[in-house]
């Protein structure tokens, strides 16, 4: 088939295609609340931010990761200073820790830090506790415990 031929036959099935959509009786959704159902509503799905993520949501995963900077930025603090920060403020330089990262607002969480020479524990308490916030505790021993149910502590399962 020649060319100009096969793009006259495209044309006439395109045109044909157009005038039965524009001539076909238009249907009315039934809007009446006893037909209709409500959408289900989408599950959101977690991707793991990397091998063995422990995290189950996108707000866990930066709780977590937040948790990371501070114990690490409280490892080298302890290095260099030979005792572990009183505040969040003093960390600042320290590692990755940013000036930015002393708000305790987290998104959906809100982290907790109290600081001795010897030791420190830090939390993170998610504002709306479920299955995809479980509540976080860290010491410095650098472990970081987990809780859905309840606020975090020592005893609750480690999930680093």
């Amino acid at each position: 088939m020649k060319l100009p031929a096969l793009i006259l036959s495209l044309m006439l099935l395109f045109a044909a295609l157009l005038s039965a959509q524009q001539s076909a009786p238009a249907q009315q959704p039934d809007t009446s609340p006893s037909t209709q159902t409500p959408p289900p509503a989408p599950v959101p799905t977690y991707t793991p931010k990397f091998k063995g993520d422990p995290a189950r949501s996108d707000s866990e995963a930066a709780a977590l990761g937040y948790m990371r900077v501070v114990i690490r930025a409280n490892r080298a603090f302890n290095k260099q200073y030979d005792h572990f920060a009183l505040t969040l403020n003093e960390l600042v330089h320290s590692g990755t820790f940013t000036k930015r990262m002393v708000n305790p607002d987290r998104g959906d969480y809100t982290a907790g830090y109290k600081g001795k020479k010897d030791s420190y524990i830090l939390t993170m308490t998610p504002k709306f506790q479920d299955a995809q916030h479980r509540s976080f505790y860290a010491e410095d021993d650098g472990k970081i415990h987990g809780d859905e149910t309840k606020a975090a502590d020592g005893d609750s399962p480690i999930v680093k």
